[in-house]
């Protein structure tokens, strides 16, 4: 009894649950959606005051700085080099990259030309994606200083940090490459700068498959116990009809017996006193009795 009991609530428990849990996630959603988009205006508005705030800094910065810019806005891939990008972590192509996760990717740096070439450095940046000359992260560069001869190749490696703070929405990402020649000249190569989405991973258990589990194994429970209820009892029956003794009832009807072979004082005397029951000893001798009197 206790055990279907048991059963009972296995079974109750988790469906109560899942189907509160529907309705309180349908509420959840909704009001999910209306904070997506009150913090995508928020971000927006945000975005658009940190512009400003950017450009008047810009604007108040020195003329060293501003010949610094221009210079390396006047930068251009040299025609002797080739790049090539690809992701590694995640290894995707469908340009999302994980907020709280680590992201790497390498570059391939070809030299086709007749003359030497010096890798510097290498950074990446995040921007606004509908204004790329506005920053919102800019990343460590780090400093390879790796000669590539003529005719040769080389692999550079670079990883990142997406901070959990970037909400769940398109950005521009740009990976900038520079080098020089043998004489001296810079160049750079921007071997990515597409819009990327930061993406949300839902690496967890929810509820809902969890009690989803619950449901199937108490299911699988009740069917073990009822299989095991069933072979018990009917193992319990097959013993006792085995076991069961067997009776021969024999005539139960006395009146077709036949009385004649006996000595009519013999009979009397069972008419008489039908529950007496004598045995053939004692009939021997009255029916010896009786032939002496004669």
């Amino acid at each position: 009894m206790f055990q279907k009991l048991l059963l009972i609530v296995l079974l109750v428990i988790p469906i109560a649950v899942i189907l509160q849990q529907n309705g309180l996630s349908n509420s959840f959603y909704a009001n999910a959606a209306e904070e997506t988009n009150a913090e995508t205006n928020a971000d927006v508005v945000e975005g658009e005051e940190e512009a400003n705030v950017e450009d008047s800094e810009v604007l108040k910065t020195g003329e060293e700085e501003e010949e610094e810019d221009t210079e390396t806005v006047l930068l251009k891939p040299s025609p002797d080099i080739n790049s090539y990008f690809l992701f590694t972590k995640p290894s995707q192509t469908s340009l999302e990259l994980p907020a709280g996760k680590e992201v790497h990717f390498l570059v391939g740096f070809a030299n086709r030309g007749t003359k030497d070439y010096v890798v510097d450095s290498m950074d990446a940046s995040f921007r606004y994606a509908q204004d790329f000359s506005f920053h919102l992260q800019n990343f460590t560069a780090i400093a390879y200083n790796r000669l590539v001869k003529p005719k040769q190749e080389v692999t550079l490696a670079y990883q990142f940090f997406v901070n959990e703070a970037f909400s769940t929405r398109p950005y521009g990402f740009t990976v900038n490459l520079f080098y020089r020649d043998a004489e001296g000249k810079q160049y750079l190569n921007a071997v990515f700068n597409e819009t990327v989405n930061i993406v949300e991973l839902d690496e967890g258990l929810d509820g809902e498959t969890f009690f989803l589990y619950v449901f199937l194994a108490a299911v699988v429970v009740l069917i073990i116990v009822g299989a095991q209820q069933f072979f018990v009892s009917f193992g319990k029956k097959h013993i006792l009809s085995s076991s069961k003794p067997k009776t021969e009832m024999g005539t139960a009807n006395h009146d077709d017996v036949d009385y004649d072979w006996l000595p009519q004082e013999t009979l009397n005397s069972l008419n008489k006193s039908p529950k007496v029951r004598q045995s053939p000893r004692q009939r021997r001798v009255k029916r010896g009795t009786g032939s002496a009197d004669d």
